[in-house]
């Protein structure tokens, strides 16, 4: 059975570009299925047009979801990068 983690993150700054290359870069150094959860919405974290697409300013809390065997590690490693991302 594979693991899950999710970690709940408030940003900095506004999801754009930028930072969205950065998640999109985290994740794909992991097996697992990584997603951001902002309210309703959700976004695959290896795609940065979808996760652009959340609309999410700074100062929003989003859920970070991974699924896999390595999930608690890639939730952390995409966490961090929303942590620091400017």
């Amino acid at each position: 059975m594979s693991e899950s983690s999710e970690i709940a993150v408030v940003l900095p700054a506004a999801l754009h570009a930028r930072p969205a290359g950065e998640v999109v870069r985290a994740a794909a150094a992991f097996t697992a299925t990584v997603e951001i959860r902002v309210g309703e919405r959700s976004a695959p974290a290896r795609s940065a047009l979808r996760l652009m697409s959340l609309n999410a300013p700074a100062g929003t809390t989003v859920t970070v979801h991974a699924d896999g065997d390595d999930a608690p590690g890639a939730a952390e490693a995409v966490a961090e990068v929303l942590r620091t991302a400017d």
